[in-house]
């Protein structure tokens, strides 16, 4: 706690506690650690609504926290029944919690040695490379991606207008067994419940711990595999620092004149002459940065991406197009993703802020994409715009079937388009 949190140790931190084993030995556990340092514990439960024995649980944890003299909330969760439910929950549990979380800018989660291990052999039975297998850090800052519905109950943090976006997710357990942590609630006489979907071997999670008996006899314990996480942690980390590098000399952000293009360039030479794990790491976190989405693509598909660019053509992938032209690869926003995509003024496609002063008291304006009707309507092309290809898929304003802005392309009053995301390069050093 000391080493992610120190020396300047907040005056409130949160902490998630779902009233499984692992996360109520953590209660305990940073209970009596902010006792001693004067900081105030702030305890949240994410009820998905699952289980039928998940609001139980959520009071129980409540009702300990009362105990041992600290707020608590509930967060309820609605699945929707679509896309993958446990993919879902997370992305919910993560997105509920960054609304709760008021000023609070670090959350307690109770991962543990085991979760390091059991991930470790998950993602290699999917065939996953260094990043995949890379152990969870103890620290990292999340970005919540998704817009949940959810009800909020019990004591919630005081709001900050000036917070930080996103939360710093904090695993100060990662090095605990959690045997370790079952015995430590034994000798507490804590409370804790048993989700029965632990043993449900419907789950590949359940699998492979079942699995692992075995695995140990043949060496490869928790604590082995956990380290070799950690090592390819460290060579992941120096695969980043040489995409980075290779990126400062090769690449650049899109823009036309000064207002950004939301695309990536690259020089042709320079990306054919990179290392095929580095032409795969700037080309998965382009694919990421411009869909703003939290995954990596598959392995797969990306090589697969890769190797039609490396041939000269191009290809779709992860709501984005990339393009091997004479002298660069492009990476933008596919137009099939966004072209249905039509709100009013403010944020579009989560990476696009688009509003203009000017606009402001016209009835029926909204944000599309340029498109071809747009792209149509644009008589003269101003130098450094973007290609056909790539500029379908910018954020304009409209007004019925009237183009009023398109920043890119040099219509209206400029300045109506902000790029809301972080700069790449940084982007790149996290993924």
């Amino acid at each position: 706690m000391g080493q992610l949190l120190g020396p300047d140790f907040p005056s409130d931190i949160a902490l998630a506690v779902s009233g499984g084993g692992d996360s109520m030995a953590m209660l305990y556990l940073a209970h009596n650690w902010t006792r001693v340092w004067g900081v105030r514990l702030w305890v949240v439960t994410v009820d998905h609504g699952l289980r039928p024995e998940s609001a139980a649980e959520a009071t129980m944890v409540a009702e300990e926290c009362a105990a041992l003299g600290w707020p608590h909330a509930t967060l309820r969760w609605h699945w929707d029944g679509t896309g993958n439910k446990m993919d879902a929950a997370r992305r919910a549990r993560l997105a509920l919690i960054d609304r709760w979380r008021g000023g609070i800018d670090a959350v307690l989660m109770a991962h543990t040695l085991d979760d390091v291990a059991e991930t470790f052999l998950l993602r290699l039975a999917r065939g996953s490379g260094v990043d995949g297998l890379a152990a969870m850090a103890a620290e990292r800052r999340v970005f919540p991606d998704t817009e949940v519905d959810g009800e909020i109950t019990g004591a919630c943090p005081p709001s900050d207008p000036d917070r930080a976006k996103g939360f710093r997710l904090l695993r100060p357990c990662l090095d605990m067994a959690r045997a370790d942590l079952r015995h430590y609630l034994r000798t507490l006489h804590g409370r804790w419940v048993e989700d029965p979907s632990n043993d449900d071997p419907a789950y590949a999670r359940v699998r492979v711990r079942r699995a692992q008996e075995l695995l140990s006899g043949l060496g490869l314990d928790n604590t082995t595999l956990a380290a070799t996480a950690r090592r390819m942690a460290r060579a992941r980390d120096s695969l980043r620092q040489q995409a980075w590098q290779v990126w400062q000399e090769i690449g650049q952000e899109g823009r036309a004149g000064v207002a950004p293009t939301g695309e990536l360039l690259m020089d042709r030479t320079g990306f054919e002459a990179a290392g095929r794990e580095t032409q795969l790491r700037l080309l998965a976190a382009a694919l990421q940065w411009i869909a703003s989405d939290a995954y990596r693509p598959r392995a797969e598909p990306l090589e697969a991406l890769l190797d039609r660019l490396l041939g000269g053509g191009g290809g779709t992938l992860l709501g984005c197009e990339a393009r091997m032209e004479r002298a660069q690869l492009r990476v933008f926003r596919e137009l099939k993703a966004v072209q249905d995509l039509a709100t009013p003024m403010g944020i579009w496609d989560t990476r696009w802020r688009v509003s203009a002063q000017a606009f402001h008291d016209m009835e029926g304006v909204e944000v599309r994409t340029l498109g071809d009707a747009g792209w149509q309507q644009v008589a003269e092309k101003p130098a450094g715009a973007p290609p056909h290809a790539s500029a379908r898929s910018l954020p304009a304003l409209w007004q019925g079937d009237t183009l009023l802005a398109c920043d890119a392309l040099g219509i209206g009053p400029g300045g109506t388009s902000t790029l809301l995301s972080k700069v790449f390069s940084d982007f790149l050093l996290s993924h």
